[in-house]
């Protein structure tokens, strides 16, 4: 069995990279500049391999408000090229998409036939990008995710506990929730869906139960060893971003329930075993 990575040297590409080598399968890691998943040519010298997995994104959700274009190449044109592609080499494409699909303003998690309506150009983009996929193959896994954090790259974490360094306070947003997802746990879900032999459809990728931002910042300031009173509180009213943040982003996990896949598990739980590695380098 042989896996191609694309996006390979990102947070996840680089989690699922190891995990795939671990469970013993072949592996060929790829980023920039080996393949550019925007570029025909570059996408249709993929070789022949059995999974192909899009971790490539521009995932960079401000700066898309105003390169929209370049964002929909990444997040629609690429995905619907590699789906082109995987059905030319009869491979299967797991395509890693988003929360930002759905209008963040549900009161009750989103399942995974609920209405999309994407609210920034980031989660529009990637919106087209599930599309893509299931207009240019059969033979897919889209598995939506939020909130990722990891030990290889620039997360909210490291970011947090950096700022706990040099401030005596920090204020985080209250109304935003979602659920915190550790990449080495969304990577084996990878494995598992593949070796529970899902068949194609969209599936959520998200640890289980719910917090907010100020809850979550709450928990990574205790494991980086400060004391969680530093953390105040705050609304997303408070910052002037270019793209709006969905208000809730917690997504049910019905689709893995009904072909027996075990979700992610608790947020609070996962971030206990993560976090000695997602902050011994906060780079």
């Amino acid at each position: 069995m042989h896996w191609t990575v694309i996006g390979a040297a990102g947070m996840l590409g680089t989690d699922l990279t190891d995990m795939l080598h671990d469970h013993g399968y072949e592996v060929t890691a790829l980023d920039r500049p080996e393949v550019d998943i925007t570029d025909p040519a570059s996408v249709g010298e993929l070789g022949a391999t059995d999974v192909v997995v899009n971790c490539a994104a521009f995932t960079a959700v401000d700066p898309a408000e105003e390169h929209e274009a370049q964002a929909f190449a990444v997040n629609a044109v690429g995905p619907q090229l590699l789906a082109r592609r995987t059905r030319e080499l009869g491979a299967r494409l797991v395509q890693i998409s988003t929360d930002y699909v759905f209008a963040g303003d549900a009161e009750a998690p989103y399942g995974e036939s609920a209405p999309i309506g994407p609210k920034s150009a980031y989660g529009r983009t990637k919106a087209a990008g599930e599309w893509a996929v299931r207009a240019e193959t059969d033979d897919y896994v889209i598995v939506r995710t939020a909130w990722l954090y990891g030990e290889h790259g620039a997360c909210f974490p490291k970011t947090m506990a950096r700022l706990s360094d040099t401030h005596p306070q920090l204020s985080v947003v209250t109304d935003e929730v979602g659920q915190p997802t550790w990449t080495r746990d969304l990577a084996d879900l990878i494995i598992r869906l593949h070796e529970a032999g899902a068949p194609s459809g969209i599936y959520h990728g998200t640890a289980s139960g719910q917090t907010n931002w100020h809850g979550f910042t709450k928990e990574i300031v205790a494991a980086y060893g400060k004391d969680p009173a530093i953390v105040g509180e705050t609304t997303a009213a408070a910052f002037n971003r270019p793209a709006p943040r969905p208000s809730y982003s917690v997504l049910a996990h019905d689709s893995l329930a009904a072909i027996g896949v075990a979700p992610i598990g608790d947020w609070k739980e996962r971030w206990g075993v993560a976090a000695p590695a997602v902050l011994a380098n906060l780079g």
